[in-house]
């Protein structure tokens, strides 16, 4: 039964990407879904909220146990003696154990810095994460482009081999009753052939662009599925690369590390509550075990540090200007990028124009080239090497056309989607 509903899952998913065209689009989505870097994401998000709770603890009472046992060479003694009183000298072996229980009133707004602070670097490192994602987008680019100029060669092929075909039926017949020689028609076949093998070779360049892109999507696809030829390419004129907004949250994390060292040395309060039981206990002459206790309330204030908070804050401008510097540099790149491709692009709605011109002359020297073999006047040799010629033509048109899509593809990249 389980091998029966496995079998039909799998015809039901190779129907579907029979059925269903495949756009780049759902390549950049399966990608941002199922890529292994994908999952970061969600394992920082847990972070960011485990480390908030780790911070929020801070804001309860602290209780700790100690216990302590010693041996001293020398103890307090009273130098002088009472009359009628006897003051018996404390143990130089002596114990303690107390339970201290701390409990922060006002830590100088240390504790709501240092969360700003971890919540700033886990947004940095998740854009980190979604830097690296939106590069593999020039590399889906690359593989279904790949893929879909495949099958267009593929299509050309085809019918390239059906009119060598249904000639090869003409020519067949004009060798039976001998309007031409034997040769003619071997010549198409050995066309034919060469045409099998160049259809051999795309398929095999396909399949290994398929798994390409099935590792980078972490989904298995149907080779047979179809390609959906992109319409429009919009770029929007205020979108922004995911390396500008990195930038932006690695400043906002230098400003969060400044607010924290300018906590450090904020004034903290603490109230704290001591019981315990020892000898001796708070009362230094009585050599005898007793139970204790302390409370109150205290201040920690560093007046001075030696300006290392103002050097640290002296480090964080230095990073400030190295951001910036790192995000003029990629902008002035990024403009460079665009520069590149716009003339790319420019260069091959040219050469698609002279395409189209080609393959209207083509068309009709072969249109030509056919009545004159079948008048005689050629061989089926020159018929062929016009047919040929044609559908290159054809191919390089289709290929200008697919640099022409991925060149527009890649300027959406380079400009942010």
């Amino acid at each position: 039964m389980k091998k029966f509903v496995y079998i039909a899952l799998c015809f039901a998913s190779n129907a579907f990407w029979a059925q269903e065209k495949l756009t780049l689009e759902k390549c950049y989505e399966l990608v941002e879904k199922n890529y292994p870097l994908a999952k970061q994401n969600n394992l920082l998000q847990s972070q960011a909220e485990l480390q908030t709770k780790i911070l929020e603890k801070d804001k309860l009472p602290k209780i700790a146990l100690n216990a302590q046992a010693t041996y001293q060479s020398e103890v307090t003694q009273v130098p002088f003696s009472i009359p009628n009183a006897t003051i018996e000298p404390l143990s130089k072996d002596q114990y303690r154990a107390t339970l201290d229980v701390n409990q922060l009133i006002y830590s100088g707004g240390a504790i709501k810095a240092q969360t700003q602070l971890k919540s700033s670097q886990i947004k940095a490192q998740q854009q980190v994460v979604e830097v690296n994602l939106y590069q593999l987008k020039s590399q889906i680019n690359q593989y279904f482009f790949g893929l879909l100029l495949g099958q267009e060669k593929q299509e050309l092929l085809l019918a390239k081999r059906t009119l060598l075909l249904e000639k090869s039926k003409e020519i067949q017949a004009a060798v039976k009753f001998g309007a031409v020689l034997p040769a003619s028609e071997q010549v198409i076949e050995a066309e034919i052939i060469k045409i099998n093998q160049q259809l051999n070779e795309v398929k095999y360049d396909q399949l290994k662009l398929w798994q390409h892109l099935e590792a980078l999507s972490g989904t298995t696809f149907n080779t047979n599925a179809k390609l959906a030829i992109p319409k429009h390419f919009t770029s929007e004129a205020n979108a922004i690369r995911p390396e500008l907004e990195l930038f932006a949250l690695q400043n906002q994390q230098i400003e969060a590390s400044q607010k924290v060292i300018a906590t450090t040395n904020a004034p903290k309060l603490n109230a704290f509550l001591q019981g315990g039981y020892g000898n001796p206990a708070l009362n230094m002459l009585n050599n005898s075990f007793e139970t204790f206790y302390m409370t109150g309330i205290r201040l920690n204030w560093t007046l001075f540090d030696w300006n290392k908070t103002k050097k640290e804050k002296e480090v964080l401008e230095i990073s400030k200007q190295l951001i910036a510097s790192e995000k003029e540099t990629f902008e002035v790149n990024q403009k460079r990028q665009l520069q590149e491709i716009n003339f790319e692009i420019g260069k091959i709605e040219d050469q698609l124009k002279s395409d189209a011109e080609i393959i209207q002359l083509r068309e009709k020297i072969v249109r030509s080239a056919d009545a004159q073999m079948k008048n005689g006047v050629i061989t089926s040799s020159e018929y062929l090497n016009e047919v040929t010629q044609l559908f290159e033509s054809k191919i390089t048109e289709q290929t200008h056309r697919i640099q022409l899509f991925l060149a527009k593809a890649n300027h959406q990249i380079i400009k942010g989607i």
